[in-house]
């Protein structure tokens, strides 16, 4: 087990290296390639030559393509500066970049937002799993029952509906014309955990009904298939309880590939829930991405990219580590 979790983690430093890689390409080869100038987009077409040109020599734009690359890794890992003689801006590891439109380092920056983004994905994430497998394990057992096709009716009206959809019809049923539940926010977990999750309710049920769908038919399916295999007759023939058959047997069995969607679900979401905050006027990693693309702030859109590609690469190890644990057979290969 010991050489198999050395082996992913040196996978995932490869893979985030790559990353990398690709991501400065994206935001600093290709413009050049098009014939674009890559300190416009980073100041704005609209600023000034002397501008331009200090953004550019602060970023050393004007160097060859391996040495920007390698500022740029050494600025994850140690920071660096940004200096054009007179005036040096300091950007503390890990340095993500810095936003010299709104004159702030993109690391602060994305850690202030990411307690919102985390509270809305591990919040749906808990209601999704529970509903969506509960729901999926029923239909199954119930095949061609009403029960099934209510629940499969369910799921499709989730799958098909978008978010910003129901969330609005929610929120305007449950916060202004019931008045249930105050009007969609964020409030801090540390000043009121009561209000946190009360204001939370309606994202996280908005959010969970989307994905809980696409799981009750997942589930569904692998209980079916897992249901008809001849160890599950046995154990029936045995005479062991049907609680314990679908439980201990088909459950565990039917599951399994559920963790690898799981890990990627929740890995885009800690990236940012773009639809889900922008309904709900959350104020997190999504919403950042959001308003970074209105206002063409490239640093911030930069940022965003290597913070949601890492969450999906931990997710990903998360999932081969939960693989090795229920199935040796991974861990040998």
């Amino acid at each position: 087990m010991f050489a198999y979790v050395v082996r992913r983690l040196i996978n995932v430093v490869i893979t985030l290296l790559v990353i990398t890689l690709v991501t400065f390409g994206v935001f600093f080869l290709v413009p050049k390639l098009t014939g674009s100038d890559p300190a416009l987009l980073y100041i704005g077409k609209t600023a000034d030559p002397a501008a331009v040109e200090g953004i550019r020599t602060k970023l050393g734009l004007d160097d060859p393509i391996h040495v920007q690359y390698g500022r740029f890794l050494q600025g994850l890992v140690m920071g660096r500066e940004y200096d054009n003689g007179p005036d040096v801006t300091y950007c503390n590891a890990p340095c993500f970049g810095y936003s010299f439109k709104t004159d702030q380092e993109v690391w602060p920056y994305l850690v202030d937002r990411l307690p919102v983004t985390l509270s809305l994905a591990l919040g749906a994430a808990v209601l999704w799993v529970l509903g969506g497998v509960g729901a999926g394990v029923v239909s199954a057992l119930r095949k061609g029952r009403p029960a099934d096709r209510i629940v499969m009716t369910t799921a499709l009206a989730g799958v098909s509906l978008p978010i910003y959809f129901t969330g609005l019809v929610s929120a305007a049923i449950f916060s202004y014309w019931l008045g249930w539940l105050p009007p969609p926010g964020y409030v801090d977990f540390a000043v009121n955990p009561a209000e946190w999750a009360l204001n939370l309710i309606l994202p996280w049920v908005t959010l969970a009904f989307l994905f809980a769908a696409t799981y009750a038919r997942l589930t569904r399916a692998n209980m079916l298939e897992t249901l008809s295999e001849d160890y599950i007759r046995t154990a029936r023939a045995k005479g062991l309880r049907e609680r314990d058959v679908v439980g201990k047997h088909g459950l565990r069995s039917g599951l399994t590939p559920l963790i690898t969607v799981f890990g990627l679900d929740l890995g885009s979401l800690l990236g940012g829930a773009i639809l889900t905050e922008t309904t709900f006027n959350l104020r997190g990693l999504g919403e950042a991405t959001l308003t970074s693309i209105r206002q063409n702030d490239l640093p911030i859109i930069l940022g965003v990219t290597l913070f949601a590609a890492f969450f999906i690469v931990i997710a990903n190890l998360v999932v081969d580590l939960l693989y090795a644990a229920v199935d040796p057979r991974v861990r040998l290969s």
